[in-house]
């Protein structure tokens, strides 16, 4: 009996010993795991850093800077000046837009004498309408912009549709039809002839 009991023990430690074998290597492993993510900390460190210096090397390639070391703001360009526009405007007119169109065609981009003989003798009714506006223009560039008005051109010239009166007329067998008297808004742009 006392050699099965020596048996038994050693069987017994050695039993143990296989079990505590691998809760060791678990936590060798663990600490393989603990260590690597340890790595993998350091070198994300490491790379942070250089990228951070890549873009402040970037940085101060791209602006400059002053003694102090604040970075200066670059100054937008200058826009250019374009050239001179004299307004003038009308609103709600009492002639059709589709008839007023006709006559703004005719003189848009006119040298303003040429415009102001064509609109004197047109037969059209819209033609004394918007020479009235024009010479309204020209007023407005020798005693607002000091300009000489023999010297412009018709640069724009546009006619839009104002609001519609609604009118009614007796008809046979009691009935009632519509009449739609239109109106415009005229808008003229006058510009010196040699910027054009």
């Amino acid at each position: 009996m006392a050699d099965d009991n020596p048996d038994k023990k050693k069987s017994k430690k050695v039993g143990k010993a296989k079990k505590a074998a691998p809760k060791k290597a678990e936590a060798k492993v663990g600490g393989k795991k603990a260590d690597s993510k340890k790595a993998a900390k350091k070198t994300a460190e490491k790379k942070a850093p250089a990228k951070k210096a890549g873009k402040k090397t970037s940085a101060k390639a791209s602006d400059k800077t002053d003694k102090k070391g604040s970075a200066k703001k670059k100054e937008a360009p200058k826009a250019k000046p374009g050239p001179i526009v004299v307004r003038a405007s009308s609103r709600y007119v009492r002639v059709a837009p589709r008839k007023a169109r006709l006559i703004a065609d005719q003189v848009r981009g006119l040298h303003i004498d040429r415009a102001r003989a064509l609109l004197q003798f047109s037969p059209r009714g819209a033609a004394e309408d918007i020479g009235k506006l024009i010479e309204s223009a020209a007023a407005n560039a020798e005693n607002n912009h000091d300009l000489v008005s023999d010297e412009m051109r018709v640069a724009e010239i546009t006619v839009d549709e104002g609001p519609t009166l609604r009118r009614f007329r007796p008809r046979a067998l009691g009935r009632a039809t519509p009449i739609n008297k239109r109106t415009s808004h005229i808008a003229v742009a006058l510009s010196p002839e040699e910027e054009l």
